[in-house]
């Protein structure tokens, strides 16, 4: 049984730093990569960043590129996400995904075959 486990949300000024973490397990490390996507009150899921399993490559999207990085540790099966330069529009729930299909876009929902239950990152002064 596939799960997805996140940690290391909370609370942040604005200005700060957080970082989180995806625990993957059940998962083969043979698969496309992971991500993080993000949903605040009252919007949609959208996408943060991805990193591909292999090679180590990357995708952030507008908002948060050059403020958050994301990498992933093979031998734990895990994904980070570091976030600084916190803004208050970065408060919302957030997602890691894992895509197992190598042909995978994972800056799209569809892209991603697996979530966890989110973990809540509130920016606030």
């Amino acid at each position: 049984q596939v799960q997805l486990v996140e940690s290391g949300g909370g609370l942040a000024q604005p200005g700060g730093s957080l970082r989180l973490s995806c625990v993957a397990s059940g998962l083969s490390r043979s698969k496309k990569g992971m991500g993080w996507f993000r949903q605040a009150p009252g919007k949609e899921r959208e996408f943060v960043a991805a990193v591909s399993w292999n090679d180590g490559h990357t995708k952030y999207s507008d908002s948060v590129r050059g403020r958050f990085t994301i990498s992933r540790d093979k031998d734990e099966n895990t994904v980070h996400l570091e976030m600084s330069s916190l803004r208050r529009d970065d408060t919302a729930v957030y997602y890691c995904g894992a895509a197992v299909v190598m042909g995978a876009e994972m800056s799209t929902f569809s892209g991603m075959d697996y979530w966890g239950n989110g973990t809540l990152v509130t920016v606030s002064p």
